[in-house]
């Protein structure tokens, strides 16, 4: 059984009426103004997942003509670094992937096929702190990419500097464990019910 709506107030077959229902109208569809972010947002991260994707071809490329050709030197550690690069703009991409559809869902209409997933799919949000949560570990995920490619190009010069490494490990760690603690407690936590 539907609920019923309450009546319309008699004012609205007044003038004033007809003024306040065209500005409340008005207001309603400012809400598409989030296009504006949404839009571009998507083909930032299609711009970013075609240039990763690239950068990762001519790797590709790279080791095929060395270890099979007798090409130019191949660089291990520099591999590693693009790899790790191209990973961080990957995440990157998602992120904006993550906003994009998450902003569009929250705010312009609900999309059918990510309704039809589970409530922990990254494109599935409910409100705005859920989808800062979800971009912020895609964030976090990122910021620790960027770090584990600044750490393959450190030279050690004292015992100290092996020490400072280790510490930072340790905290994010440390991070990555109290992310995953979180989120499951929020799994946990009952869904609102529709």
């Amino acid at each position: 059984m539907s609920e019923a709506r309450p009546p319309r107030n008699s004012s609205s077959k007044t003038p004033g009426g007809r003024l306040e229902r065209r500005f409340e109208y008005t207001l309603w569809q400012s809400r598409l103004m989030v296009l504006l972010a949404v839009i571009p947002s998507l083909i930032g991260a299609l711009v970013l997942f075609v240039i990763a994707s690239l950068d990762i071809l001519s790797l590709v490329v790279e080791a095929w003509r060395h270890y099979l050709e007798g090409g130019s030197d191949v660089h291990h550690k520099s591999i590693v670094t693009n790899i790790i690069v191209a990973v961080d703009i990957y995440l990157i991409a998602l992120v904006l992937m993550i906003f994009g559809i998450g902003v569009y869902k929250l705010f312009v209409s609900p999309i059918d096929p990510v309704e039809e997933r589970s409530p922990s799919h990254p494109f599935n949000v409910q409100s705005l702190d859920q989808l800062k949560d979800k971009i912020t570990r895609v964030v976090i995920l990122a910021v620790i990419i960027e770090f584990f490619r600044a750490v393959v190009g450190i030279q050690f010069t004292s015992p100290l500097d092996a020490i400072y490494l280790a510490l930072s490990v340790l905290a994010l760690a440390l991070t990555l464990y109290l992310m995953a603690l979180v989120h499951t407690r929020l799994n946990r936590l009952p869904r609102p019910q529709q």
